[in-house]
């Protein structure tokens, strides 16, 4: 007879595996961006390369977040709340920087984005104080 869940469970597994070294790649690419990237804040305005660096290292952030993430639901094989409001808050950060940076944004669009990271820190806040490890 064909035990459905443990096939389920090993295709999974590979396909987590195959993302966590492709998430291991974009880091390498990441940091080799960041650092090839680093000549352009003394040719550029300063202004422009350490606009560029700084979107650079928070992309890189996220994509930490997700490794962190996935190795996560390789180990436990379950995804935490608490992991996936880091990796959106980092994701509404980043936007809310490289918008300052580059003035790009209205008062509406931070407004917005105030919002979506307060309501992401209470969801952060209730996942971490009613988790369900500590019960």
């Amino acid at each position: 007879m064909i035990d459905h869940p443990k096939i389920f469970k090993k295709i999974t597994g590979s396909i987590v595996t195959v993302i966590l070294y492709i998430l291991l790649l974009v880091l390498i690419a990441g940091m080799l961006r960041i650092i090839f990237d680093i000549p352009s804040v003394a040719i550029d305005s300063l202004e422009g390369g350490f606009s560029k660096i700084v979107t650079n290292v928070l992309t890189l952030f996220i994509v930490i977040e997700f490794f962190k993430t996935f190795a996560d639901y390789s180990k436990h094989e379950r995804i935490k709340l608490t992991d996936i409001t880091d990796v959106t808050i980092l994701i509404a950060m980043r936007e809310v920087t490289v918008g300052l940076y580059s003035r790009s944004f209205g008062f509406e669009m931070i407004f917005a984005l105030a919002a979506l990271l307060f309501v992401l820190g209470v969801i952060r806040v209730l996942a971490v104080r009613y988790s369900p490890e500590k019960v």
